[in-house]
């Protein structure tokens, strides 16, 4: 008997759980190509107006397809969190949850295992790898040189998968700068990137203060020292009746002349309002017309006009002011400082330079490349690196790369499957499996031998050789600590917590409802 509404559907028990196994295997098998330093990368088209978007940043091909299997859409899901709360790992996460849970099908559909068994197994094994990490994990928060070195080492290491990888060295100076501008600040807000098509991927640089792409206004002065900064949002127009719909009949072009003058009369009180907060710089969200622009210029105020939202608020944030709509009441209004607002000049355009400011860590990255696709995926690569590296300022351990933490983790979890009694044992090496998979992958997309690789960087782990990994460049077992591959402990934490944890969800399942689809009325 059905009980569900026309074309409702359910999916039960076996055909549920192949189903969530097939759409994570396929998500995992997508996106595990583009994984370490010589991973692939992936052309994104547009449907709606066809832009090109070129990457491998695993957050950013995930959120970019459409998908419509249920446990697909977690894996995308622990992507987002991944990215969110670290910045990066973001393919490492997907690809590690489809891998437990290609695991657990054969466990499930082959050896017949209960999924609730192969849960508390991945349990085990999940407490093992996390506690063999914290131990491998080493911390020089408190010796400032080091902590550098360490820093520089995470940025080199996150930014070799990416397209800065060819300038990974110059990038990574560059990315650690602007971090420890921050004070051990998270907030990335007061790291501002401009992009510019033009030059070469090392023309980029980082210079102090905050940069807005805009142009002072004609006649205004073009360099101010000690500026007064007036932030607003208010509309600095006068041909406009501000009733929305009005219309205004008049008997005589005499009449018009009043209304433009009254209009007048009023932009110029504004104007005169705005002039008693006694300020150097008036900087406005919306347009400023010919006439209060004028009128700005002769009371020797700088007007730099539709500055767009997110310009407005990371100036009021660096410069200390506030955003402003009214200026009845001068003494209750924040007033942003500067030392020095100029022009300069970024290839053939002109932007505005606001040094000296306020919030002293703020700072901006000019990046430059051929193209727009070269500059947004560098963009994307360096957001990567800065989200890594204000992460690890605040928590300071690290841990090695290079497949060495996954095979530690491996060998830890290889060393409780021993004491665990029962189907559980399995489940427990097949975590262990799992995690084998990341330096297995990494090695396959470098075109090595990835059997006799992973074999080789296990032994060397059993043999005692804890900072084993896989060296890329030459295809075969380094060590992680002399290379300098380093990675964040909290960012190879949160891949086991978060894979783990969504393997787990998805074997959980056992019924998939869909509800019928919302019907489109005739037009």
């Amino acid at each position: 008997m059905n009980i569900w509404a026309d074309e409702a559907t359910e999916e039960r028990g076996e055909n549920a759980r192949l189903s969530s196994f097939v759409g994570a295997m396929a998500l995992g098998d997508l996106v595990k190509s583009t994984l370490g330093p010589k991973g692939m990368n992936k052309i994104l088209q547009s449907a709606s107006n066809q832009t090109i978007t070129v990457t491998n940043d695993g957050a950013t091909i995930l959120k970019s397809i459409a998908l419509d299997n249920p446990a697909a859409k977690i894996l995308v899901n622990i992507s987002k969190v991944q990215d969110d709360e670290v910045g990066d790992g973001t393919t490492s996460v997907c690809v590690l949850a489809s891998e437990l849970l290609r695991e657990a099908e054969k466990l499930v559909t082959i050896q017949k295992i209960h999924p609730q068994t192969v849960v508390e197994g991945f349990r085990i094994a999940s407490k093992a790898a996390l506690s063999a990490l914290e131990k491998s994990a080493v911390d020089h928060g408190k010796d400032e040189k080091k902590f550098r070195e360490d820093l520089f080492n995470i940025a080199r290491t996150t930014l070799s998968s990416k397209v800065l990888a060819q300038d990974k060295d110059y990038f990574a100076n560059l990315a650690v700068d602007a971090v420890l501008r921050l004070k051990g600040s998270t907030d990335l807000e007061h790291i501002q990137i401009i992009k510019k098509v033009g030059g070469k991927l090392t023309d980029s640089y980082l210079d102090e203060g905050f940069i807005l792409d805009k142009t002072i206004a004609t006649n205004s002065p073009k360099r101010i020292e000690n500026a007064k900064i007036l932030i607003a949002n208010t509309s600095m127009d006068t041909d406009k009746i501000k009733i929305f719909g009005a219309r205004v009949r008049v008997d005589g072009t005499g009449k018009l002349a009043e209304l433009e003058r009254a209009e007048k009369e009023k932009m110029k009180a504004k104007v005169a309002a705005i002039a008693s907060h006694g300020i150097t710089c008036f900087v406005n969200r919306q347009l400023i017309y010919n006439y209060p622009e004028s009128l700005l210029a002769e009371s020797g105020i700088m007007a730099i006009e539709h500055a767009d939202f997110e310009g407005v608020e990371r100036l009021a944030l660096v410069t200390g002011g506030e955003i402003a709509s009214t200026f009845d009441a001068p003494d209750k209004v924040k007033i942003g400082r500067c030392e020095v607002i100029e022009e300069i000049m970024i290839g053939e355009d002109k932007l505005i330079k606001f040094s000296g400011v306020a919030a002293g860590e703020a700072c901006t990255v000019v990046l430059r490349g051929a193209t727009s696709q070269m500059v947004e995926e560098a963009e994307r690569s360096l957001h990567d690196a800065l989200s890594v590296l204000s992460q690890t300022v605040k928590e300071t351990r690290v841990t090695l790369g290079g497949g060495c933490a996954e095979m530690l983790m491996s060998c830890s979890v290889d060393e409780a499957a021993r004491t665990v009694s029962g189907k559980r044992a399995l489940a427990v090496e097949g975590f262990s499996r799992a995690l084998r998979q990341i330096p297995t992958i990494l090695a396959d997309n470098g075109g090595y031998d990835s059997s006799d690789l992973v074999t080789k960087l296990r032994a060397a782990h059993y043999e005692g050789r804890s900072d084993a990994g896989l060296d890329m460049d030459l295809g075969e077992v380094g060590s992680m600590s002399e290379l300098g591959i380093t990675e964040s402990f909290k960012l190879k934490k949160q891949v086991v917590v978060s894979a783990s944890e969504a393997a787990e969800m998805i074997l959980r399942v056992d019924n998939i409802l869909r509800s019928t689809p919302r019907r489109r009325e005739g037009m």
